[in-house]
Formats: C-alpha cells, sequence, structure tokens
C-alpha cells in the first residue's frame, strides 16, 4: 500500500453518544450489520494496521490484552489475522465472553496467558508489541479488577522507554486507549499511552489528545446512510487497504533506518555446483514464499557515453543459457545495448533476506521466442506494445489512451495482432553470480560464482566475499 496522509483537522470525530448511535444505525435493520461482521471488519482493519508500521520479523512476538466487550473481540480477531500474516500472538484474556473467537484461535494453537502471569512479572517485556483492547467507546467509569492492573503494567511500558536503553515493546490500542475517558482522554494522566492508536468507524473526541506516532482509521464499511445522517468527514481508502493513516506521517532519521537480519548461513559446502541451479532452487523458494513478482529484476546498462541506467524488468524465462525479459527494441535500454552488451540484473527478495546479482552479455533472443511470447501475453498488452514507444517524449497521457481506445476498438473482433518490429526479447548470458544472504551485525553472506576450467572441463568457482 502506498501510504498517505489525511488531515487530521479536516476529520469527523465522535462523542460516545454519537459512536453508539452509529453501531445501532449500522446494526438495524435497514443495513442489518451482524456484530460477529463487525467485529471482523474491525479487527482485519487493526492487523492490517499494526502490519504497515510494525513488520512481522521485528515485531513478531504479540501480546493482545482483550476485555469482556466488542473491543475485546475486535483484539480476539486481529490476533487471529495477525498469526495468518506471520506473527507469533499470545492472548491475554480474563474474561472469556467470546467462545466462538477462543475457539478459532485454540485451532491455530495461539497460546493464553493468565493475568498472574503479566502483573508484576516483567512478562511484558518479552513481547515486542503489547495490543490494548480492553476497553472501547461505550465504556464507563473506573476498570476493575483486573483490567485496572493490566491498565498500569501496560501504562508503565511508555514511562519504561523513555529511561531505558532496552527494548521496550510498543504499545497498540484498539480505538480508545485503555484508561482514558472517551471524550476527554487520559485526564487522570494514569491511562495507557500507546505509539499506535487504530480507531474504528470513524475517531473518537478523545483520539484529538492522542500524541503517539501513528493514528490511523480502520474499518471501510461505512455507508453513505451512515456518513449522511451523522455529517461524516472520513478519508477515502488507498486501493484496497482496510486502514488509512491520519494526520501527518512521522519524520524518519533515513540514518537511523536499519534491520538487523536473522538468516540461516549460507555456507560454500551447502550451495550447488551450478550456479544456475542455486539461482533456480532460491527463486523457487520465492515464489513458495508467496512474494509479490519475485520475477522482478532490476537492468542496469551503460551506453557508450558511460552513463549507467536501470530499471525494473520482469524475469520471462530462465535455462541454462541465461535469463530473458522482453522490451521495446528502441528504448534506452536497447539502445545502450547496442552500444555495450555488458549489463547486469539484480533479484532482491526482501522477506527472505536474499538478492543475486549476475553479470554478463546480452543479446537478441530469436524472432521465433519474441513472437511466440508476444501471443501469450494478454490482448491488452498486446495492444500496449504497439501504442507504447517507449522512452520517447509523449505531450500527455490522453494521447496513449486515445492510441489504445483506437486499437482495442480495430481489434475488438478477435483478430491475431501483430508483433511491433521494434518489441522483442533479450537474453542476459551470465560471466558472474553473486548470491547474498543477510545475516546479524551487517556480517551477511557473500558468495560469488565465476567460470574456471579445470583439466579442460568447464565449470564454476565459488569464493566468499567480505561483506
Amino acid at each position: 500500500m502506498v501510504e498517505k496522509a489525511f488531515s487530521s483537522d479536516s476529520i469527523s470525530y465522535l462523542t460516545q453518544r454519537e459512536a453508539a448511535e452509529v453501531d445501532e444505525m449500522l446494526m438495524g435493520p435497514t443495513l442489518g450489520f451482524s456484530i460477529d461482521q463487525l467485529m471482523e471488519l474491525a479487527g482485519l482493519s487493526v492487523a492490517s494496521a499494526i502490519a504497515e508500521v510494525y513488520n512481522s520479523t521485528e515485531f513478531k512476538r504479540v501480546l493482545a490484552i482483550c476485555g469482556p466487550g466488542n473491543n475485546g473481540g475486535d483484539g480476539l480477531v486481529a490476533a487471529r489475522h495477525l498469526h495468518h500474516f506471520g506473527y507469533t500472538p499470545s492472548i491475554c484474556y480474563p474474561k472469556r465472553t467470546q467462545k466462538a473467537l477462543v475457539a478459532q484461535l485454540d485451532s491455530l494453537s495461539v497460546p493464553f496467558v493468565e493475568v498472574e502471569d503479566i502483573v508484576g512479572s516483567g512478562l511484558l517485556n518479552d513481547f515486542d508489541l503489547v495490543l490494548d483492547a480492553m476497553f472501547g467507546f461505550s465504556f464507563r467509569g473506573a476498570p476493575r479488577a483486573p483490567f485496572d492492573e493490566l491498565i498500569k503494567n501496560v501504562a508503565f511500558l511508555s514511562k519504561e522507554r523513555e529511561k531505558s536503553d532496552g527494548k521496550i515493546p510498543v504499545v497498540v490500542s484498539v480505538d480508545v486507549p485503555s484508561g482514558w475517558d472517551v471524550e476527554e482522554g487520559d485526564a487522570g494522566g494514569e491511562g495507557i499511552k500507546p505509539d499506535m492508536l487504530v480507531s474504528l468507524t470513524a475517531p473518537k473526541l478523545c483520539a484529538k489528545k492522542f500524541k503517539g506516532v501513528h493514528h490511523f482509521l480502520g474499518g471501510r464499511f461505512v455507508p453513505p446512510a451512515v456518513a449522511g445522517r451523522f455529517n461524516l468527514c472520513l478519508p477515502p481508502y488507498p486501493g484496497s487497504a482496510m486502514c488509512v493513516r491520519i494526520g501527518k506521517v512521522p519524520q524518519v532519521d533515513i540514518s537511523a533506518l536499519r534491520v538487523n537480519y536473522v538468516s540461516p548461513e549460507l555456507l560454500e559446502e551447502d550451495v550447488e555446483a551450478d550456479p544456475m541451479d542455486q539461482f533456480q532452487k532460491w527463486f523457487d523458494d520465492a515464489v513458495a514464499a508467496g512474494l509479490r513478482e519475485p520475477n522482478a529484476m532490476a537492468l542496469s546498462t551503460c551506453g557508450k557515453d558511460g552513463k549507467p541506467s536501470s530499471r525494473m524488468v520482469l524475469l520471462k524465462g530462465v535455462d541454462k543459457e541465461g535469463f530473458v525479459w522482453y522490451t521495446n527494441y528502441e528504448s534506452r535500454k536497447a539502445c545502450e545495448i547496442s552500444e555495450n552488451s555488458n549489463s547486469a540484473i539484480m533479484f532482491y527478495w526482501d522477506s527472505l533476506n536474499r538478492q543475486v546479482r549476475v553479470e554478463g552479455t546480452v543479446e537478441k533472443v530469436s524472432e521465433e521466442e519474441s513472437l511466440h511470447y508476444f501471443h501469450s501475453r494478454p490482448r491488452g498488452s498486446q495492444i500496449g506494445a504497439l501504442v507504447s514507444n517507449q522512452s520517447s517524449v509523449v505531450p500527455g497521457r490522453h494521447i496513449l489512451s486515445q492510441l489504445y481506445k483506437e486499437l482495442e476498438e480495430k481489434f475488438s473482433d478477435g483478430s491475431l495482432i501483430p508483433k511491433p518490429k521494434h518489441w522483442g526479447g533479450y537474453r542476459l548470458k551470465p560471466k558472474l553470480y553473486e548470491f547474498w544472504q543477510g545475516q546479524p551485525s551487517r556480517l551477511h553472506d557473500r558468495l560469488q560464482y565465476t567460470p574456471e576450467e579445470t583439466e579442460g572441463k568447464k565449470g564454476w568457482r565459488v569464493v566468499r566475499l567480505a561483506p
């Protein structure tokens, strides 16, 4: 998701009474939402917001502390989704009113911890993230046991973070931070001070006093009738996202951005003798991991002027002869390849902490190969190849759209779309491979393959490079 922020000044905030009336209208006879539906959508929104900011590598261990009401149900649903997102959740649920949600978590072997294991024990520090789902907008009065002590323990984390150099778990609150008044906020100063607040349906008045770093809105289920009735001004949700950021995107110290990689060691004795076999092995791992476009690769070229250029292209074939992609033969990269066939490609598989670099020379594939692949593409992509004179200056997008419509109409009868003469494939023939595996403390594994000939037999030499 491309993260954009919606101004907190222009958004609607609900009073406690308005929030209750919105829920009544959603679950009333006209709209007919069930509490289970709303809980599922809310929980998914919370989990999505967490995944947007806190990745499952650094913030893997999650403790969801859930209250007896609907807010607690939202937390249970969020924990289930976080499990499927690759996190390792645990649940503290003193009053187990949502039997079905408990059964769902039990079926996933999500562990439940007791209040006694948390209060005063320091157990909270064993987690990377604490999800506060104790009380929502309908709560009134002072929290009673055992939630009063749980709130104190979670609230203490923010104080501990201020004076500690160690890692303190971040806190995410669902809709209303526990211990806060729904409208007045943390008036007594004893409530939880979360790092992230995920408001649901619409932010409550107390959210105006939220001082944490990340404020998200979740619950993409408000129909126009509800928005109109309560004059709600809510941000648009981008794409298929279940959450949207409210307020400014936090400023980031770029120099402090880093990930401490944890990976299995990449040892010389464990890799394949043929680098193409090793590449195929890693590529299969990337596909099995469900990565988006594991075949995306950075292609770097350089013409006779010595000025390099890079861009992302998609791998469309790989075998012992090399790596194949398709493009416009009149594009910048094609012009540079015609002047200098030495090029490089790189694959980066983020969640696996892996990258592969390949250097070699580039040549065109046969016209037969290009023709076969061209007609295997979706018809829209075939028309797009006819429309685009790649890398040339275009007066405006409307020019491309108009030409596309004209060609779409021309070939609407299903007739064969001709492959442009200036379109086809390239193959990079490898001369060097480097396999990189991220490791802790920047002591990464780098294994390089280069051709060698021993006793007249061609093979590959593997050496380790310093990280």
